[in-house]
């Protein structure tokens, strides 16, 4: 099962009045649709635009694994755990809120900020919150989410290179910028640093920023980057 779901069906939220503009994948505060509550252990991935001085007042959260992508601009995290830190681009950060944590998200910065947020399901409740930022993360490096069972790897492919795709239960892929083309793929030979070799492909979907697909299973499947570049894909490795 293949399913794109598009930008523009995102469901609107946020305070415009307040200078936050969101854009919800999956159901969310008052947002509810019951044939769309999450895909695996994936329960949002919210698109978030914060004008200068905007934020999200300090608020709790248990049981939840929040992983966040700065796409511009600098976001300001602060938790009851004590850390404080500034999240730019190429940075991802992890909080694991555990049996429970409280936290705050600012853009303390003079530029717009952009940033998408991916919310988990831990496999089990509880647990000590944690908190992680890989600063630069290169390129196709996985950011293990293990409480949920998850991995996320960061693509940034060049100009018309395929991306081979995570064989798994379920790969959910958004698109920050640029396009890609899904593919019906089969592998048929062996994979070298992590692309596809040879096999059948078949000419499927373009996404373009904001867009998103769900694939469960995920097997021999890929994409190819617009050749006009550049690309920037969040790819899910999902039980």
């Amino acid at each position: 099962m293949s399913e794109v779901w598009r930008a523009d069906a995102r469901f609107p939220g946020g305070d415009a009045e307040a200078g936050i503009d969101t854009r919800h994948a999956f159901s969310f505060g008052r947002f509810y649709d019951p044939d769309n509550l999450r895909f695996g252990a994936l329960v949002a991935c919210n698109e978030e635009r914060l004008a200068p001085g905007a934020g999200f007042a300090e608020h709790p959260h248990r049981d939840t694994e929040i992983v966040t992508w700065v796409v511009e601009g600098e976001l300001t995290h602060r938790d009851s755990a004590g850390n404080e830190t500034v999240v730019r681009p190429g940075d991802v950060q992890r909080l694991g809120a555990g049996s429970g944590v409280r936290h705050e998200e600012r853009n303390d910065g003079e530029a717009p900020l952009v940033f998408v947020q991916t919310w988990l399901s831990p496999e089990r409740p509880g647990g000590q919150p944690e908190y992680e930022v890989v600063r630069g993360i290169a390129d196709r490096t996985p950011l293990a989410v293990e409480r949920a069972g998850a991995v996320l790897y960061p693509r940034r492919p060049a100009p018309g290179a395929p991306v081979a795709l995570p064989d798994a239960p379920r790969v959910y892929v958004h698109v920050v910028r640029g396009a890609v083309r899904l593919d019906s793929v089969r592998l048929d030979g062996e994979r070298t640093d992590g692309e596809r070799t040879d096999g059948e492909r078949t000419d499927g979907e373009w996404l373009g920023p904001g867009d998103a697909a769900r694939i469960a299973p995920c097997a021999g499947r890929g994409m190819v980057a617009d050749d006009a570049g550049p690309t920037e894909l969040l790819v899910w490795e999902l039980p």
